[in-house]
């Protein structure tokens, strides 16, 4: 069932009502905070694993917003058959809080390495297999006519660091359910992330979606996020305007295939835009092992040219964070162009913020 909104009201899942305490140990410290949930690990006394306990306030801003969570936990139902959508495992009810039990990512968000440098970063046949599993959970939710809205790196997690694990993904507080019956107009999302529909504040569709993933698929091969500006009025106006820097300055050591598959989804006019389908038939995503091979002794040649970092032979431990935080610039709205809802919760995570 479904409302005007796109939000989904009915769920399969049964809600607890006794003490989360009396199943869940608290493991460790926070894995995140906002204004209107936390995100603990915490182990399941019963079978010693590891979860991620996401405790979410249902009164915000003096507002009831119990059906927000309702609808996210309905699109998690939806997507349970899915391996790269962080998978559900149990809802407790309080007084004050809604907790979801959710799988734990100990890799933590791919943020961490989109922007870190020499061989934390990821290479190009990274950045290959895990745009491919990120398009195929957004393909399955498409099917499924659901709408992420909040595609970034902050909510994409890893299931390990060293080896580089899998995706998941995360933060469904947005997301909406679409068709062809009703439109659904709301100015959702992260400002460097959104499709210039939002912006125009026209019908919300799987599009939508689509223009996050060229706008990530940009940023985990440069490290650059392609719409910033130095205002949230100039970054509006560059995803407006569809300005973005395809210069060899910017994509070193990229693949012409790559700002192909890039140039496919940056496009204003959301019908033009490649569907997730589209996307993973693109040469890119299945290239042909003799430019498999070429990538890979490029990315030889770049490590070799590159000095050792003393501490590489040390592995790297982050925390898993399940949901927005603000990255290379402040991504509170601004309000007095676009009025955007803050993902909810914001939480926010020490290792990036």
């Amino acid at each position: 069932m479904m409302n005007r909104n796109g939000m989904v009201s009915k769920i399969q899942t049964r809600i607890r009502t006794d003490p989360f305490k009396n199943n869940y140990d608290i493991a460790g410290k926070e894995l995140g905070r906002g204004k209107f949930a936390v995100v603990r690990k915490c182990v399941e006394k019963t079978t010693g694993n590891e979860h991620a306990a996401k405790f979410l306030r249902k009164q915000r801003k003096g507002e009831d917003c119990r059906m927000d969570i309702i609808n996210e936990i309905a699109i998690l139902e939806m997507a349970k058959s899915n391996p790269y959508v962080v998978a559900l495992h149990e809802v407790y009810e309080t007084t004050s809080e809604i907790i979801l039990v959710l799988e734990y990512a100990a890799g933590g968000e791919i943020f961490n390495q989109c922007v870190a440098d020499n061989d934390e970063a990821f290479t190009e046949n990274d950045v290959i297999r895990l745009v491919r599993q990120i398009l195929l959970g957004v393909a399955f939710l498409h099917r499924s006519n659901v709408v992420h809205l909040d595609l970034k790196p902050q909510n994409l997690l890893l299931t390990s660091v060293r080896p580089l694990g899998d995706i998941r993904i995360v933060d469904f507080g947005l997301s909406r359910r679409v068709d062809n019956v009703r439109e659904v107009r709301e100015i959702l999302g992260t400002p460097e992330y959104v499709a210039p529909e939002i912006l125009n504040y026209e019908p919300i569709r799987i599009a939508t979606d689509m223009w996050s993933i060229g706008v990530l698929a940009y940023v985990m091969l440069t490290g650059e996020s392609p719409f910033l500006g130095d205002s949230k009025q100039e970054t509006f106006l560059n995803i407006s305007q569809v300005n973005v820097d395809y210069s060899q300055d910017v994509f070193e050591g990229v693949s012409d295939l790559a700002v192909d598959f890039i140039k496919s989804l940056l496009i204003k006019n959301p019908r033009k835009r490649a569907t997730a389908e589209d996307c993973l038939k693109h040469p890119w995503l299945c290239p042909h092992p003799t430019i498999l091979e070429a990538l890979s002794e490029t990315e030889a040649r770049q490590s070799q040219s590159e000095p050792e970092s003393p501490d590489s032979a040390e592995e790297l431990v982050l925390q898993a964070s399940y949901t927005i935080c603000t990255s290379q610039s402040d991504l509170q709205a601004f309000r007095k162009t676009f009025i955007f809802e803050e993902s909810l919760p914001e939480i926010q995570q020490e290792l990036v913020c």
